[in-house]
Formats: structure tokens, sequence, C-alpha cells
């Protein structure tokens, strides 16, 4: 089948029956038509159909090596600096249309599966089968244009102790029983963005096992559909308040409603599992295997788009209200100046230092990627602070679309700006609105903060794999010259 279109994604949820709790309701069918989900699945279904359009078409697709249809180019397995490139065109197409506020388009996981799929030597050290099924279950994902959400954590009771310890085992997703034709999975884990409108969940490795036998009933990676039974999912409220497109133009398209997944007996078919029973190398899931490097070369293309969005809204801001010419609004300026060409210097040169894997893969250079995730999630934290700065009470002083029908002179006369008319600045003025301090922004700035986990944590893991020792030895070089 290859691409799909919008329509065939909406047509593909409305004939789902996903179990999805939110707001005191359970949804179970016409996804589409739901307010809580129906802007986003509308959102994505663009997505999908801008891979039809012949703007965007060659940047988002591929050719199928196996039937020759075109797929989405972030099936593509790389196996070239030009590889690279192609993936991180389509991945800047989706990401400039979203303006980086889409954490969760497919082409983030379509990137891990894209690595695994390849990962030979990796699996080897389990079973071949592993690798077999998770090469077989990334060309279903390919062909059928398959859009996925995962979850990786366990749920966040008693953070003193491992996940497999928590109340005494029973709270984490688990293997309860092994049968010949597969597994079933009791417990529940943490976080799944997209849950309500995605066609597959992906349950790969927790990212910390203690690696003792204990852990094994916890070690695992499979995939099932999104309507599986015994499947269930915890939505959290949504950040959209039911607005338009004026008022709410960042929440009313990319809210992605995140979930808790609740695994209750659920039945994981034999050819889904690709990964059972070994601690270790679920540990080493994402390091050994290429996954992380080609995911977070997706994660820094998009923040890139991001960083670009706040400093094209800043700038707008403070040119629309005569601010510009202030030294510290110029310096926020170049700070923000700065973040954009950080982030596209650092996925450039993951590029130009990329190298094969064992198994040929070309992959970005992952110190270089390593650091950008460890950078980013601090640096992002200013975007919302610096468009606060610049709109101060401007943002407390919006009225609605609506009002344009009965203050409109009022508005055009007392909300003008510089270069804008009233009803032009109360849109930008939302946007910014939207973008630093909603509950919408609130949940981005999060997201972005804990996106690869905990930065303190990930600061440590930089330190411990990262190789100092040619820095150190020029610094003993040093103190011991004698001129």
């Amino acid at each position: 089948m290859g691409i799909r279109t919008g329509r065939q994604f909406l047509d593909k949820l409305n004939s789902m029956t996903p179990h999805l709790v939110i707001d005191g309701e359970v949804v179970s069918e016409n996804l589409t038509e739901h307010p809580a989900f129906k802007e986003l699945a509308l959102t994505y279904a663009k997505l999908f159909d801008m891979q039809h359009d012949p703007k965007y078409q060659d940047a988002l697709t591929c050719t199928s090596p196996t039937s020759g249809d075109l797929v989405n180019a972030s099936f593509l397995v790389p196996r070239s600096a030009e590889d690279l490139k192609k993936r991180r065109a389509a991945t800047a197409a989706w990401a400039e249309y979203s303006n980086g506020f889409l954490g969760r388009t497919g082409d983030y996981m379509n990137a891990s599966l894209t690595a695994l799929s390849t990962a030979k030597k990796f699996f080897e050290k389990a079973d071949p089968k592993f690798g077999q099924r998770i090469e077989a279950y990334y060309e279903f994902a390919r062909e059928n244009d398959l859009l996925a959400t995962h979850t990786l954590i366990p749920p966040q009771v008693n953070r003193s102790v491992s996940g497999s310890e928590q109340l005494g085992g029973q709270l984490t997703a688990r293997i309860v029983e092994e049968r010949d034709g597969g597994i079933v999975i009791s417990g529940a884990r943490m976080l799944a963005t997209i849950a309500p409108i995605a066609d597959e969940l992906l349950v790969f490795p927790s990212t910390v096992l203690r690696g003792t036998p204990e852990d094994e009933p916890f070690s695992f990676a499979f995939a099932i559909q999104n309507d599986a039974p015994g499947l269930r999912y915890l939505c959290r409220t949504g950040l959209h308040n039911g607005g338009n497109k004026h008022d709410e133009p960042l929440a009313s398209r990319f809210d992605e409603i995140d979930a808790v997944v609740v695994f209750d007996d659920v039945f994981v078919p034999a050819e889904r599992v690709f990964m059972q029973g070994r601690p270790d190398l679920c540990n080493a899931w994402y390091q050994e295997t290429g996954a992380g490097a080609l995911m977070t070369h997706q994660v820094v293309t998009r923040t890139i788009a991001k960083s670009e969005f706040f400093l094209g809204l800043a700038s707008e801001i403070a040119g629309t209200i005569g601010i510009d010419g202030f030294q510290h609004i110029q310096e926020d300026l170049a700070e923000l100046i700065r973040y954009v060409e950080i982030g596209k210097a650092l996925v450039t040169a993951s590029e130009a230092l990329a190298a094969p894997s064992e198994d040929g893969v070309f992959l970005p250079h992952w110190e270089t990627l390593n650091a950008a995730r460890n950078w980013y999630p601090k640096a992002s934290q200013r975007f919302p602070e610096i468009i606060r700065k610049f709109c101060a009470s401007g943002l407390m002083a919006l009225p609605g679309q609506a009002d344009l029908e009965v203050a409109r002179e009022d508005i055009e006369m007392y909300l003008q700006g510089k270069s804008l008319t009233g009803p032009e600045r109360i849109r930008l003025f939302k946007l910014a609105y939207d973008a630093s301090i909603t509950g919408f922004s609130g949940r981005q700035a999060l997201y972005e903060y804990f996106f690869f986990g905990d930065p303190v944590r990930m600061a440590g893991a930089l330190v411990n794999s990262y190789d100092r020792e040619p820095v150190r030895a020029r610094i003993r070089e040093f103190l011991a010259r004698e001129d």
C-alpha cells in the first residue's frame, strides 16, 4: 500500500475500538468525532496528506525496496551521508509544519524501527529470531504507513526503588505468563503520547534495569495493536479549551494527548515479541542497535524548527510593538539566534562525523547528538520566558476573536501595534499567549525538559560514556613539559 492519505488514516481510526478513559468517560468508537481527539486527528491527517502533496512528496517519501511503492522517508535505512540528509529533510518538512510542537510524529518511532530492523549482530546475542521478527514488523509498518505510540517507564509511585520492586513487583508491566503462541502482560507503564490516535503501541525496554534475575519478567520488547483486548489508556485532560484557532492557535491543533497504559492480561503473539528475559540486552537496546542515534537525529531536527519558531515569534513581537531597537531586547534575540544556529551545527556535525555500524548502517555521530540532547532541554526553557518578557502585560490584555463583533472600534484604536492593526496584533499576541503562558505551553516546557529522562541522570550518563582520556592526557603532557 505505501503512504496513506489523511482520509485513510481517519477511516482506520474510526474502525478501531481502543479503551480510552478521559474526563470521566470511556471512549471506544468514532474517535475522530470526539472533541478530545478530533483536532489532533485532523492535524495528523494533514501530515499523511503532505506525503501526497507535490510540494512535499520528494522530501517526505522514498521508494520501498520490496514493493516499489512510495513509503515515508523515515523508513529509509541510511547507508550514506546523503541518506542521513534525506531523512533529515523529511523530518524537517513535518517539523516545520507543526513548528516543532508535535513531539510524536510517526517519524520518531519509525527511526527506532529502522535501526532495530538492521541490528542483526545485537539480536544474535539473544536469539536471531528476535531480529527476524522485528525486521518483519518494520516492513509491515513501512508498507502500511503505521503511526505508533510507545511507552517506556514504570508508573511514578515509589521512585526510591526500581520498577520491578514497586508493590512487590505487581505494579509495573511484566510478563505474567508464557504460552507457546506468545506472552501475557499485566501492569502499567507511562507515558504514551498520542495514544488515542495511534495504530500500534510499541513497548520497548525500560531505560534502567538492574540486570538481576528478578528483572527478567520486566525485560521485553514487543508491539501490539492499539485496541488489543485488555489494553486500557488513562488519558490526561486535554489542554485545548474549546477555543477557535484564533484564540488557541497551538492548543487547538497540536495538543498531543498523553496517557498511562494499563495492561490487563494482554496477550502478545510471539511474532510480535522482539526481546524477552535479557535485562543486559534491554539496557543496551538503544545504544547498541543505533536506535538511540536515529531517534535523536529526528528529535534534534524537530527542535531546530521549534527554536526557529520562537526566534520568529519574538522577532515579530519586538517589531510590532517597537521594542526591537532596545539593547536588552536585542540581547534576548541574539540568545535565540544562538539556539537556532547551535542546533543546526550539532545536527550537521553529527552527519559529518557519521560512520557505518557493524551492520553497515550509516549512523550519525552519537557523542554529538548526546551533547545536543543534554543541551536543548534546558535551553528550551528560556523560550517562553523570553516571549513573556517581550509581551509583558500585553499577554493579559487580549480580547478574543468574538469581541471583534462588539468592540472592533476600540480594538482598532487601543490595541494596534506599530506595524499591525488592532485585530492583527491580538491575533499575534494570542499565539504568544498559547506559546508561553497557557496550560498547553506549560506541558510543552515539561515535555521538552524530560523528553529523554531526568536531566541530572542524563548528565551523569554523558560524563560516564564520554571518552575524556585524550583531553586529560593533553593536560598531563602539558604539565610534564620542560621548555
